[in-house]
């Protein structure tokens, strides 16, 4: 005896059948891949108090992924980049983190810039299973505490200033360290790295004052940390306060030992007129490699990126580079069937991988920091140069 189909309704095969196809294409749809595009964004300053660092970074992460489109793009696809200007302020970085969520259905992010500004945005960003790779920070948060979908680039800001500390007080002799940041979630991790190696080191930080990033008056602070004695000064700064702290210090004729870190490691830094910045010591997770340095793959990458934005391109903008090309071999290594989780696996294959500009970052299974090396470096003749040729530890 055969059952026949009641009429008006699929048999129960098919019915089953066309379910399962259902539930395949929704498992195979990964929001923002296509057969033809991979869909990725970037929210950082394009126009705030640090675009001097997500304008060129972002240009060279944009450079990166047009090159790789020209040659027919990744497991035939082309990247399509979108980016958005946060202009260094949360509530705008979150506008934006919300466009490209719900409007440009992103696949992933790459070099979002500004530690508060990541802090902020990744939850609504994990909660969509977006990847946040690379940003533009080196605070402990964009690795700390593990989660499959961050992946940071550099040694952290914690790290880089508890290796200064030691290198100052075991190689220079400094007692008194002081420290001026940044009142945010970037400053106070500078500050976490300090008041942790003094303490290991059985001293104290002396005195510190805190500003807001838009800050540009520093006569106050700077008396205050010069009244107190103190002997080196550890600045949880970026580049427009760094700058106007150093000369602010300068017109005071206080020629204390001044100490920053990855965010204040900018050509816009060391080469600022007059030779104010000369003898300031900066923390950096690699090294700044200028356009004239004789390595062919690094003139060249100078040279087109100055024929395509008609300036040179600066720390910022190497990273971002060196960013671009991994977030490509990770999408390389996930195959034609890309998914998160492929994506994932393709990052954490990468092992060694050294960069054209001599930084070597690895990853693995829950390995998500790339790098925990950090060099000293100090302003001379207007150009960044090593102190020593050996990355710091502590």
């Amino acid at each position: 005896m055969s059952l026949k189909p009641l009429p008006g309704r699929l048999p129960v095969v098919a019915g089953i059948l066309l379910m399962t196809a259902s539930f395949s294409c929704a498992a195979a749809t990964v929001r923002g891949v296509s057969d033809t595009e991979i869909v990725i964004g970037t929210i950082t300053d394009l126009s705030g108090v640090t675009a001097v660092q997500g304008v060129n970074n972002s240009d060279a992460v944009r450079m990166a992924f047009d090159e790789a489109n020209e040659n027919g793009g990744v497991n035939g696809r082309k990247i399509k980049y979108i980016v958005e200007d946060n202009q260094y302020q949360v509530p705008r970085a979150v506008q934006a983190m919300n466009k490209l969520l719900n409007n440009d259905n992103i696949f992933a992010t790459i070099d979002d810039g500004g530690t508060p500004m990541n802090d902020a945005n990744m939850p609504a960003q994990f909660a969509k299973n977006v990847p946040n790779m690379f940003p533009l920070t080196a605070a402990r948060s964009m690795y700390e505490p593990y989660n499959r979908l961050k992946f940071g680039q550099f040694a952290s800001y914690y790290d880089q200033m508890r290796a200064a500390v030691k290198f100052f007080a075991e190689k220079k002799g400094r007692k008194s360290f002081c420290v001026t940041y940044q009142d945010s979630d970037f400053g106070k991790d500078v500050l976490a790295g300090v008041v942790a190696e003094t303490g290991a080191l059985g001293m104290k930080v002396v005195e510190t004052t805190a500003h807001r990033p838009t800050d540009t008056d520093f006569n106050a602070p700077m008396s205050k940390l010069r009244d107190a004695g103190c002997d080196v000064v550890m600045m949880g700064t970026i580049v427009r306060d760094t700058n106007i702290i150093i000369q602010t210090a300068r017109k005071m004729n206080w020629d204390v030992d001044m100490v920053g870190q990855f965010a204040s490691y900018d050509t816009a830094v060391a080469s600022l007129p007059g030779g104010a910045t000369e003898g300031f010591y900066c923390m950096t997770p690699a090294l700044y490699a200028y356009p004239d340095d004789p390595r062919p793959a690094v003139q060249e990458f100078a040279k087109k990126y100055k024929a395509r934005y008609g300036r040179d391109p600066n720390f910022h903008g190497e990273v971002g580079y060196t960013a671009a090309h991994l977030v490509l071999l990770g999408l390389q290594r996930a195959g034609k069937d890309l998914t998160v989780d492929s994506f994932i696996a393709g990052i954490e294959s990468i092992h060694e991988y050294k960069d054209i500009f001599g930084a070597e970052l690895s990853f693995g299974p829950e390995q998500h920091h790339g790098s925990a090396r950090s060099f000293l470096t100090v302003v001379k003749d207007g150009r960044w140069v090593p102190v020593e040729d050996a990355a710091l530890g502590y």
